[in-house]
């Protein structure tokens, strides 16, 4: 066999965590699952004929859009540069042909490309193997980035380290001449990405369980204190799972989001297999946690749970009905902490929380078409509205806020009133601040300073915390 001159070997390049930041299998598999939660099932079904026909299958089935795919823009540089002086570019992938073909039509590099097919699984040994039978031993360049690269790099005349590990990056330049590493620069430290994608800066609305305790003012109880405190952890938990599963199925919305695209699966900073790992055993403690509590509690941890997937998988492309769903799951962690607490929730209570919460929810797609506008888009990827929504979400969401108000105002000229309260008249103060903080949030919107969950936002929010606190300091009063 004839080589090359070792300067034109041709350059072989790994797709899945080395040109491109994320695994274009786990990406697929959940993209089928946003179409219908049901294909799981068939998952095992098409293992079972070998990991090439599932991902044929999957690939079959579901489209990407290779343009929003996290690319190592360092890699892609240097590719860039050795096609213009003429290097022959490969793209040798485990990936199912059908997107490899996608990714190399999109960059416009790559003179061939060896991928995945129905019968053959093209990764490790049978990688090597097709490599050695196309350009013989030391006949190619090969970038890569895992260790089950490792025995590519030993029969490469050169190697190209990419987003590897220490121990691989050691391994590698002890097989093969190492030209050139590359490393992602990370955007937040190891723990804080994991954190970051748990939304642990979402866990304050859950001091909601807490409503119903300071509601029925039980909260010198001691007992009802201990369940309201595992009850957020629980809750929170739960949470947190769901959020790890709707980052994985709104992959391709983030990635089109000028904030989303943050996120570290949207970007990148953690492998797709990570967050369906974690999720499972975040759902798991949060479930040991329910087992403490009553089993209404249970009930309703398992109903939110069951409604957060639905929104997740479908209901969040449905305009209004997301919305209504997002306002109910807030008014759905009051019942739970009532469950927890064995309190009974008044319907004064849970009609005030539900209008509030609506607002709310509408303040955050208004924020986001608001978005989707300044960057000339008609509409929002992956929800149901339109740029024309605008002034109808707003005009909805002041509705339900003033309705909220209107509910708090007739609460507290109610009967019952007197008997909870030695000095009703100082709610009555409620009114006007809880007006004033509504209005303000709404004031915001419009005047694009809100750009993250309102609830998240008056959670953090100095004057809001201030008008929080007034509030309490006069229930305390009027206790």
């Amino acid at each position: 066999m004839t080589f090359l001159p070792a300067a034109n070997h041709p350059l072989c390049v790994d797709l899945d965590g080395t040109l491109i930041k994320t695994d274009l299998l786990i990406e697929s598999a959940f993209a089928l699952l946003r179409l219908n939660v049901l294909y799981l099932f068939l998952f095992p079904y098409w293992l079972f004929s070998g990991k090439a026909h599932l991902k044929h299958e999957i690939a079959r089935r579901v489209d990407i859009d290779v343009s929003l795919l996290p690319y190592n823009s360092a890699l892609v540089e240097y590719l860039t540069e050795q096609h213009s002086q003429g290097r022959p570019l490969i793209l040798a992938t485990a990936s199912n042909q059908k997107f490899a073909h996608a990714v190399a039509q999109y960059l416009g590099l790559f003179d061939r490309v060896l991928a995945s097919d129905e019968q053959t699984n093209l990764s490790g040994h049978r990688k090597r193997d097709q490599l050695l039978a196309d350009y013989g031993d030391n006949g190619f360049a090969y970038a890569g980035n895992a260790r089950i690269d490792l025995e590519i790099w030993s029969h490469a005349d050169e190697g190209i380290i990419v987003d590897a590990t220490s121990s691989v990056t050691q391994a590698a330049e002890t097989l093969t001449r190492v030209s050139a590493t590359f490393a992602s620069t990370k955007l937040y430290s190891p723990l804080s990405r994991y954190l970051k994608a748990m939304r642990i800066h979402q866990w304050p609305k859950n001091v909601l369980v807490f409503v119903p305790l300071v509601a029925a003012h039980q909260f010198s109880d001691g007992d009802a204190v201990q369940a309201a405190i595992i009850a957020f952890f629980s809750f929170g938990l739960c949470a947190s799972s769901v959020y790890l599963l709707n980052d994985l199925v709104d992959l391709p919305s983030d990635r089109a989001h000028p904030r989303k695209c943050n996120r570290p699966f949207a970007c990148g900073e953690i492998p797709l297999i990570h967050g369906a790992l974690i999720a499972p055993v975040l759902l798991i403690a949060s479930f040991a946690l329910a087992l403490l509590l009553p089993p209404d509690y249970l009930l309703v941890l398992s109903l939110y749970y069951v409604a957060t997937m639905a929104y997740s998988f479908r209901l969040k492309q449905a305009a209004l009905i997301d919305i209504m769903l997002l306002g109910w799951l807030y008014t759905l962690r009051i019942i739970a902490g009532a469950a927890a607490e064995d309190i009974e929730p008044s319907f004064w209570l849970l009609a005030f929380s539900m209008f509030l919460f609506i607002s709310l929810a509408l303040v955050k797609r208004y924020t986001e078409v608001r978005t989707m506008i300044a960057l000339g888009k008609t509409d929002i990827a992956g929800r149901g509205y339109r740029s024309s929504d605008l002034h109808l979400l707003s005009q909805f969401g002041s509705a339900s806020s003033y309705m909220a108000i209107l509910v708090l105002a007739l609460y507290i000229n109610s009967e019952n009133i007197s008997a909870m309260y030695q000095r009703p008249e100082l709610i009555w103060i409620l009114c006007p601040l809880m007006l004033y903080m509504i209005t303000r949030i709404w004031l915001l919107a419009h005047r694009d300073e809100i750009d993250e969950d309102p609830v998240v936002f008056i959670m953090s929010d100095r004057r809001s915390q201030g008008l929080m606190l007034l509030g309490a300091i006069l229930m305390w009063f009027a206790i």
